[in-house]
């Protein structure tokens, strides 16, 4: 490689403090050329960030069709409403205040009769046991929400396994 020397003429030489300056600058801008393709060369920093991308397209796209979907099931339901005959109305309306208020009265006469024989197990039952049941229920009635959970999987289990047998 051959030296350049500086012309002699009318321009004078860059002073060092000039190059130095120089080169810094070239320093930063290879940095940041560096930098740049570092970036384009991390393909797993490039695929998280288009995974992002495609998430927030499907939950923007999700967020429209369940609002479409909202929207017509409002709409057909409003069309039905609008069909239906009035008489066939009223008479739907009954049976469903009808169904409310049979269910509503077998709920009372369940939690009576709960109440009957727990009250009759209670007073036939040895102290001990009268002990340990009240222990149980005080535990119960503190910890409410792990002991629903359980009895919500456990149904749920129950269901399941009913629905394969039945299969």
């Amino acid at each position: 490689m051959t030296k350049d020397k500086p012309p002699r003429g009318d321009a004078a030489a860059p002073s060092s403090e000039e190059l130095r300056e120089q080169v810094e600058a070239t320093r930063e801008e290879l940095g940041e050329t560096v930098e740049a393709l570092a970036a384009k060369a991390d393909v797993r920093a490039r695929a998280q960030e288009k995974t992002v991308a495609v998430k927030q397209q499907v939950a923007q796209k999700s967020t429209q069709v369940r609002a479409q979907l909202r929207d017509k099931a409002a709409h057909a339901a409003h069309v039905v409403h609008d069909r239906t005959p009035e008489p066939v109305r009223d008479k739907a309306a009954a049976a469903t205040g009808q169904v409310r208020d049979k269910a509503a009265a077998a709920t009372g006469q369940v939690r009576d009769k709960a109440a009957h024989v727990g009250e009759l197990a209670r007073e036939k039952a040895p102290e001990p046991v009268r002990e340990k049941a009240d222990r149980g229920m005080q535990a119960a009635r503190a910890n409410r929400t792990p002991l629903l959970a359980a009895a919500g999987a456990l149904i749920a289990l129950v269901l399941i396994r009913r629905s394969r047998r039945r299969r």
